[in-house]
């Protein structure tokens, strides 16, 4: 039984972005404000200053090694940090450290979670014992109903370990009332965005699986089809060191005489303001989304979505023939179709700013009833609490 103030360990290879990341924010500062004690290990990265902003304490740790023999000292050196730190639980976020935690809990006997944060890839026999780890856990939480079926269908794991707890969007940052014109402005100048003009965004990091090169042939299907002007493609993600990738796209941007007109702008640190800027967000991926939370985010910003009609964003963008028409929020397309996806963006680029202004709100409403932080929050504290026998779900606030 732990004591009144329980001590949980997050473990993730790197503190960068993507949605895992934030995940491991957004639950340090939940459990601080429960009054936990909130502790992360990790190697570090652009948002670990965070860990300790938010209340959190930061360990450094070889976390992101996939090197068997790491991977299994790492065992040792996670066993020794809980009994030194009178850690009660360990919930990991990737697969890497996720088997050095599942070894270090079983010796130490403390409860051990995991997180399902992406529709893992298998190809033979190695990679799915490697991936298998994740189910392995006390409870595995499935980021959308779509992972917590993977996780069922892969591993054979009963429902009755799987929690799913959706991605959740804070509203304290994603409030159109909280950005002003100069935070448009000044994103409109950094794109080199006129006051006209009709941004289409696709918010991802440079990667073949989410898409990129579909959007570019989509974009360049529109403009030969249609009389639509005064609108420009935005590509906003980091290459991460793909740059092969990113030569790629900007040979393929200039191959379809789209030059200035679909523009790669790398990392953008204002998402808020970025999906109030859009007039659509494009969720292009040729692969499933285990989540997407770019698409969640960005209906939070009343901009309708795009999305492929594969891995989660069906459960996210109500879209035809689901609900009616009156009731969409968006737009499903079949993955790496580049005609349908032309298509979607035509009728998107056509609507009257009333049209446009009513799927929106429709957005909003849907995202705040369904997909708030808040509610990820408390449900991941009740994950804990029904493991360590406390309250932090009812002491957060």
């Amino acid at each position: 039984m732990p004591s009144d103030r329980p001590t949980v360990l997050q473990i993730i290879p790197r503190l960068d972005t993507g949605g895992a990341e934030l995940a491991v924010l957004e639950i340090t500062e939940a459990l601080v404000a429960a009054g936990a004690r909130a502790l992360v290990a990790s190697e570090g990265g652009r948002l670990a200053a965070e860990v300790t902003r938010l209340g959190g304490e930061l360990i450094e740790f070889p976390a992101a090694t996939k090197n068997p023999w790491q991977m299994y000292a790492n065992a040792a050196r996670l066993e020794a940090l809980i009994r030194e730190e009178h850690i009660d639980l360990v919930h990991a976020r990737s697969r890497a450290p996720a088997w050095s935690a599942l070894l270090a809990t079983r010796r130490a006997r403390r409860p051990f979670v995991t997180t399902y944060h992406g529709a893992y890839g298998e190809r033979g026999r190695l990679k799915r014992l490697y991936n298998s780890v994740m189910a392995r856990a006390d409870v595995a939480i499935a980021n959308s109903q779509y992972t917590g079926k993977l996780i069922e269908e892969r591993y054979g794991t009963s429902r009755q370990k799987i929690r799913v707890i959706h991605r959740g969007v804070d509203f304290t940052k994603f409030d159109s009332d909280k950005i002003d014109e100069a935070r448009l402005a000044a994103l409109r100048a950094a794109w080199g965005i006129g006051d006209d003009e009709r941004v289409v965004l696709n918010a991802a990091r440079l990667t073949g699986w989410k898409g990129q090169r579909v959007l570019i042939d989509a974009a360049a299907k529109l403009a030969r089809q249609s009389s639509l002007d005064n609108w420009v493609v935005i590509l906003a993600g980091d290459a991460q060191g793909r740059d092969a990738y990113d030569a790629e796209l900007r040979a393929r941007i200039e191959s379809s005489g789209l030059d200035g007109q679909v523009r790669l702008v790398g990392h953008c640190a204002d998402m808020p303001t970025a999906f109030l800027l859009a007039h659509v967000t494009v969720v292009a991926s040729t692969e499933p989304e285990a989540f997407g939370r770019a698409a969640t985010e960005a209906q939070a910003m009343a901009c309708p979505v795009i999305a492929t009609r594969i891995g989660a964003p069906p459960e996210t963008v109500r879209a035809e023939p689901k609900v009616a028409s009156t009731d969409i929020t968006g737009w499903l397309v079949p993955a790496a179709d580049a005609e349908a996806l032309s298509s979607c963006l035509r009728a998107a680029l056509e609507l009257s700013p009333a049209a446009r202004m009513a799927i929106g709100q429709r957005a909003q409403s849907h995202v705040k009833e369904n997909f708030s932080v808040v509610g990820m929050k408390k449900s991941t504290l009740a994950v804990y609490d029904e493991l360590l026998g406390t309250a932090l779900r009812e002491t957060l606030a």
